[in-house]
């Protein structure tokens, strides 16, 4: 072999090596490109990047010849104004156009498909169903009276969801029991009916234990007078029993089967029951073999993000299988879970439904949103203010809210501020700045409250409040100086422009009384260090002037005394020149 074959081989296997890596890098770029999205739950999208999604979306899907394009343009003119309206003017007229725009806030459902379509045809055909959905809502948000909260608008979400759906014969909605119906999606249980009419949706109240008999009592007749499925749980109780840290009665309560906390296995029972029966009346229905016998079922778990599906998974499969975390969105992709050869469990993400009736602050509060991406903490922690008691508060934190003021109403919920700022105070919390470091005391706030340490619950519409428990204080003091203070009229009126003045001398005053603050402008502050506190709170001490020179009060006349140093003379020696 002469020596041009020689390095004709060796360029040959050095273009060979070269071409494979070009090639494994293409493939990366490529699953790269298609799956870099796939776990990401998106639900808050800026403007901009909403757009150019949009037009990216309609430049692919809709062709020239497409009438759907033209109909589904988005008129970015506001038809209304609202900035001339009454608090209680704009309420109203939000809740007329809520009704009226009901029907429109739905969840996105998939285009008919067969097993003959090409994965180019369907996933062409989901993304152009999506985009029609996505500029439907687009128009209700561009609606001034309606508010419309952060929903799921990762398409890959919504197909796990739709899987699930399909698969499951029966379809159990996991909530909060401390407030189930802002969980609940009602367009999701008629999407199911859409799908197969005969199956059923079941309400999980989760967290069940955190409500007393009596208010679960009233939750069972409203779910039964609106023939709602419903089964109450505690998937923490339920995992502290497999672990041996609590005893299987301590699940049980007095009444009926109607109120009574389910137990793990009479749960497994109670859901393979049900979806026994839809299969059953799906056999009968199509009029098969009279004989037909029901060999497995599949149950399908959906719900809002950190509702407690996984813990609830896990607690009925008996050991870990889903990550569980306090953050929402652990859960990425459906997962099918064999509990018996008759039982199977399917768990679907967690997702955020469009809605109505909530703002986002109360949707960080309930857990929906992640905490840490908040950004306006006070507006969070007041809605925790407004739903927690002021006794509840103080007892739980062991801390004292400053109290309304003769011209505040005597029963306000306490302020976002006032109640992050005694936090901060009975902590020692404190940022970089000096300032109280409210940020962190918001997010502890939010995790207590979501936990459950913060005592809360909801009652069903049109239901009287049993909040005797929380509403009243456990004890009857009486503030002396609020009822020596006559009222407004009785002073001789205060004038509506000195409300924020007296506001902000409060918060001024309440700071100095906690040593946050400076006692520049405000009167009969006193100052009081915090122990642990801050060295930038204390002042740097100032080096005292020496006043030794000045004549004291010896009766003479004031004038100062001027003091000479005379130099001694020299008396030494003196040497002879």
């Amino acid at each position: 072999m002469g020596k041009n074959d020689k390095s004709a081989l060796g360029r040959a296997l050095i273009k060979h090596h070269n071409h494979q890596i070009q090639e494994s890098k293409e493939k990366g770029q490529l699953y790269y490109k298609q799956h870099k999205k796939v776990l990401e739950s998106v639900t808050d999208v800026a403007d901009i990047d909403a757009v150019i999604q949009q037009a990216d979306d309609a430049v692919r899907l809709f062709s020239v010849d497409n009438p759907a394009a033209v109909n589904t343009l988005i008129d970015l003119e506001s038809s209304s104004s609202t900035s001339e309206m009454t608090p209680q003017e704009r309420r109203e007229s939000q809740k007329k156009e809520e009704a009226l725009h009901a029907s429109s806030l739905s969840v996105p459902r998939r285009p008919a498909w067969n097993a003959n379509m090409s994965v180019e045809e369907l996933d062409a055909n989901e993304r152009r169903a999506f985009l029609v959905w996505r500029r439907s809502l687009a128009r209700l948000e561009e609606n001034d009276s309606l508010v419309l909260t952060p929903f799921e608008k990762n398409l890959d979400i919504w197909r796990q969801l739709w899987r699930v759906v399909e698969r499951s014969d029966l379809l159990v909605m996991v909530v909060d029991a401390r407030d189930p119906l802002f969980y609940r999606c009602p367009d999701l249980e008629a999407y199911a009916r859409e799908i197969d009419e005969h199956k059923r949706t079941l309400l999980l109240i989760n967290k069940a234990d955190l409500l007393p008999y009596s208010v679960r009592l009233k939750w069972a007749e409203y779910f039964q007078l609106h023939d709602i499925l419903y089964i109450f749980w505690s998937a923490k109780a339920a995992t502290a029993v497999l672990e041996g840290k609590k005893p299987v009665s301590s699940l049980e309560e007095t009444g009926g089967n109607d109120t009574k906390i389910y137990a793990r296995e009479e749960l497994l029972s109670r859901l393979q029951s049900e979806a026994e029966d839809i299969v059953q009346m799906r056999t009968n229905s199509q009029q098969t073999s009279v004989n037909a016998k029901t060999e497995h079922v599949t149950v399908g778990f959906v719900g809002y993000p950190n509702v407690g599906k996984s813990s609830t998974i896990n607690a009925l499969v008996g050991t870990k299988r889903t990550g569980v975390t306090s953050t929402p969105g652990k859960t990425k992709h459906f997962q099918t879970l064999i509990i018996t050869e008759k039982l199977t469990l399917c768990d679907c993400p967690g997702l955020v439904f469009p809605s109505f009736t909530s703002s986002r602050y109360e949707m960080i509060a309930s857990g929906v949103l992640p905490i840490h991406r908040m950004t306006e903490h006070r507006e969070a922690v007041q809605v925790v203010a407004d739903r927690v008691p002021r006794h509840v508060i103080e007892d739980v934190y062991n801390i004292k809210l400053p109290k309304p003021k003769p011209y505040e109403p005597k029963d306000r919920p306490p302020f976002a501020s006032e109640l992050l700022r005694s936090y901060c105070a009975s902590r020692g919390y404190v940022a970089s700045s000096g300032l109280p470091d409210e940020t962190k005391a918001a997010r502890q706030i939010l995790k207590d409250y979501i936990d459950g340490k913060l005592v809360h619950y909801e009652m069903p519409p049109g239901m009287p409040g049993e909040d005797a428990d929380l509403n009243e204080p456990g004890s009857s003091e009486s503030d002396e100086s609020d009822s020596d203070v006559g009222t407004t009229e009785e002073q001789g009126g205060t004038r509506p422009d000195d409300g924020l003045d007296d506001v902000m001398d409060d918060l001024k005053s309440f700071d100095m009384a906690n040593g946050l603050g400076s006692s520049k402008g405000v009167h009969g502050a006193r100052k009081k260090v915090v122990a642990g506190a801050s060295y930038k709170h204390h002042k740097k001490p100032q080096r005292k002037k020496d006043r030794a020179w000045r004549v004291k009060d010896d009766g003479s006349d004031g004038m100062s005394v001027v003091r000479t140093y005379q130099k001694p003379a020299n008396v030494g020696p003196v040497m002879a020149s």
